[in-house]
């Protein structure tokens, strides 16, 4: 059973994340192992095996990047084994320049720098998130395979920006 079949949700991208998250609920009240603490190791251990299951898929189904990346190993393209790097240079010398931006905002510590270059990688991200739902939608599964592996790329840059903002409020 897939995570989206465990969850009784469509297979597309677009979800609806409150029915995601009562699912989780639901389900996490129905396998918690406390629910089968009085009977054999056997019945215990699969519980446990299930309420693992449980979260590991609303983990997956909550985060857009990791949702994506798990649409398409349904499909046979598995983005985490491979030794495939980036083909888009132009798309690679934007990463450079973002993060050379973003070092020089770190240098000089300019918060209203920072919280601009925010809103760029957002924005960046956002449309990635766009262009990913369109290719899944469409069954374009390389496409969106290319695009997932640009979406990696923006999300660290997300978490590097967050990460700076954290060095320079303390």
């Amino acid at each position: 059973m897939n995570h989206f079949e465990l969850f009784e949700l469509p297979y597309q991208f677009e979800l609806d994340g409150s029915s995601l998250s009562s699912t989780f609920r639901e389900l996490q009240r129905q396998y918690h192992p406390d629910n089968v603490a009085s009977q054999d190791e056997k019945t215990r251990l699969q519980a446990v095996q299930k309420a693992s299951q449980v979260n590991d898929a609303f983990q997956t189904l909550k985060d857009p990047v990791r949702r994506a990346e798990y649409m398409l190993t349904l499909q046979g393209i598995d983005l985490k084994d491979e030794q495939q790097t980036m083909q888009d240079p132009e798309f690679l010398m934007q990463q450079m320049t973002l993060r050379e931006e973003l070092e020089s905002i770190t240098d000089s510590q300019d918060e209203a720098a920072l919280f601009d270059f925010g809103e760029k990688a957002q924005s960046l991200y956002d449309a990635l998130i766009l262009e990913v739902k369109q290719a899944l939608a469409a069954s374009q599964w390389q496409e969106a395979a290319v695009i997932v592996r640009k979406l990696k790329f923006a999300e660290k840059l997300r978490h590097e920006v967050e990460r700076v903002e954290d060095q320079l409020m303390s």
